[in-house]
């Protein structure tokens, strides 16, 4: 089972990494769009995320719930927002600024509001 964890938890930072590439790759451009890396990511960011809290709870382990719940919310605001504009030609710069953003806060908690780092 812990082999499975692992699996999921390389598929979920992956997910995030090819959502946060696909945002990033237009820093420069003048007209923002939902490309397939961020669809692919998110999607893939999302399931996995789920996936591995059910993998979490069969090893009977401590879980941060707050924790779960914080990274979902945000998971989910970022799968609504990609898919809902998905099939549209651009975006405006303040949407992809707020994705970017809540893709880089999502990936702040969860580095930082983890009992793993703790002094």
């Amino acid at each position: 089972m812990e082999t499975v964890r692992l699996l999921l938890l390389v598929v979920h930072v992956l997910g995030f990494s090819a959502l946060i590439g696909g945002l990033l790759v237009q820093i420069g451009s003048p007209a923002k769009e939902v490309n397939g890396a961020m669809r692919d990511g998110i999607g893939t960011a999302f399931v996995a995320g789920l996936l591995l809290v059910g993998v979490l709870e069969g090893l009977d382990v401590d879980i941060n719930y707050a924790k779960i719940a914080v990274k979902t919310v945000i998971g989910l605001v970022l799968l609504v927002l990609v898919m809902a504009n998905v099939r549209k030609p651009q975006i405006p710069q303040g949407l992809w600024a707020g994705m970017t953003a809540l893709a880089v806060i999502n990936v702040c908690v969860a580095i930082l509001w983890s009992s793993a780092h703790a002094a």
